[in-house]
C-alpha cells in the first residue's frame, strides 16, 4: 500500500475524530457556563453626564435596554418600559435605557424630558453595545441578576408578562 492510500483512508476518520471533539467541546462549554452568561464590565455615561457602571449595579437587579428614537419598536414600548419600572422600582428594579451611538444626543434628551422617563437614560458611544454582544437590533433588552447573570435577552419587544412573571421572581426575595 502505498502512503497516498493510507493517507485516503485515515482522511475520514480524522475529520470524524475533528467533529467529534469539537461537538464535545461545544457540548461542555454548553453545560459549563450554561444560558447565563456574566453582564459584561460596561460604563455608561448618562445624560447628565454621570457614569455608571455594571459594577455599580451588582447586587441589584436591572434592565439596560438599547433603543434608539429612530426605532418604530422602541418608541411602542416605552410606555410599557416606564410602566414596567415605575411597578418595580418600589422593589428594588434598576434601569438604564441606553441610546444607541447613532442616535443625536439632543433627540433623545428631548425625547427623555417630554416623556418624563423616570430611569436613568444614557447615551452609547458604542462601547456598550460592543460589550453586550454586539448588539445592533433595537430594542434589545437584558435581564441581569443581583449575581450579575444575564437572566434573559429580548431582541425586540419583551412580552411584558414574561417579563414581569421574571422580575415578580428575581425582586420577591429582596
Amino acid at each position: 500500500m502505498s502512503q497516498d492510500t493510507v493517507s485516503r483512508r485515515t482522511s475520514p476518520i480524522r475529520y470524524i475524530a475533528m467533529v467529534v471533539v469539537a461537538g464535545a467541546i461545544a457540548f461542555a462549554g454548553y453545560f459549563a457556563f450554561g444560558s447565563q452568561q456574566h453582564v459584561p464590565d460596561a460604563t455608561f455615561t448618562l445624560l447628565s453626564g454621570q457614569k455608571v457602571s455594571t459594577a455599580d449595579l451588582k447586587g441589584k437587579v436591572y434592565l439596560v435596554n438599547f433603543w434608539a428614537t429612530s426605532c418604530d419598536t422602541c418608541m411602542k414600548e416605552m410606555p410599557q418600559m416606564v410602566d414596567t419600572y415605575n411597578r418595580f422600582k418600589g422593589k428594588g428594579l434598576e434601569f438604564v435605557a441606553v441610546a444607541m451611538n447613532y442616535d443625536a444626543p439632543m433627540y433623545v434628551a428631548n425625547y427623555t424630558e417630554t416623556r418624563r422617563l423616570p430611569f436613568k437614560v444614557a447615551m452609547d458611544d458604542g462601547s456598550a453595545a460592543k460589550q453586550f454582544g454586539n448588539v445592533q437590533l433595537t430594542p434589545t433588552t437584558f435581564v441581569i441578576g443581583r449575581d450579575g447573570k444575564i437572566l434573559k435577552r429580548y431582541v425586540g419587544e419583551p412580552s411584558f408578562q414574561e417579563l414581569d412573571a421574571l422580575l415578580n421572581k428575581e425582586l420577591g426575595s429582596a
